[in-house]
């Protein structure tokens, strides 16, 4: 089982979805999305293994939000990846990775669903 966390250690929220599944036995491939962010390629992946949009991936009330102009919701999808690959901080996070599935850890608890 290869497990991929899109992680923020200042985050409460990603730092206790990565124990929980450390609680688990499982230990997953961290990736710190601030230091390396993730490509529009892999954003669209992982979009479609959350099956969500792109907006629906946003953090609306950081300041980045309105600088990149995407309250404008006539945006498309790929000018809304093409926002968070600019200002990754726009990212929801955690979210965890197993194979052609994906769960935003908001509850941390919601990633389960995938890992057992």
């Amino acid at each position: 089982m290869s497990i991929t966390i899109y992680h923020n250690p200042r985050c409460s929220k990603s730092r206790e979805t990565l124990k929980l599944l450390q609680e688990k036995g499982i230990e997953p491939q961290v990736r710190e999305y601030l230091k390396e962010v993730p490509s529009a390629e892999e954003l669209k992946s992982v979009l479609k293994a959350l099956g969500i949009s792109a907006r629906e991936l946003l953090r609306k009330k950081e300041a980045e939000y309105k600088e990149a102009g995407l309250d404008d919701t006539s945006l498309n999808d790929d000018a809304v990846i093409d926002a968070m690959t600019r200002f990754p901080k726009l990212i929801e996070r955690p979210i965890v990775i197993n194979g052609d599935q994906a769960r935003i850890g908001r509850p941390p608890e919601s990633v389960l669903e995938i890992i057992e």
